[in-house]
């Protein structure tokens, strides 16, 4: 499973239509932290395929989102879960980190 693009526009339809939990990773092009945990997701993506899905969301891009969000820093990551949001984790984790902080939405 690939990662999906997310925009201002396709926001609310993406979360609110997903059959699994959604990560939705806030990032921009100039953030180190971002480019560190970009590889770590999409290992996620590819190994929980069918339990949750991962979506990026560029703050650059999209700042109607970020803002509604309160996203303050980057990267700040939010799981949504039947359309709601669950959790939220700011700062780059370590893959095996990031796999604990979702072992609720994903089974693990």
């Amino acid at each position: 499973m690939s990662i999906l693009t997310l925009t201002d526009g396709a926001f609310d339809e993406t979360i609110n239509g997903s059959d699994t939990p959604v990560l939705v990773d806030f990032w921009a092009e100039w953030c180190g932290p971002c480019k560190m945990i970009a590889p770590v997701l999409e290992e996620i993506a590819r190994e929980q395929t069918g339990k949750i899905t991962i979506g990026k969301l560029n703050v650059d891009d999209n700042p109607d989102t970020a803002r509604r969000f309160e996203v303050m820093s980057i990267p700040t990551l939010m799981v949504f879960n039947n359309g709601s949001l669950e959790k939220r984790l700011v700062g780059a984790r370590s893959k095996g980190q990031l796999l604990a902080e979702l072992a609720q939405f994903i089974g693990g």
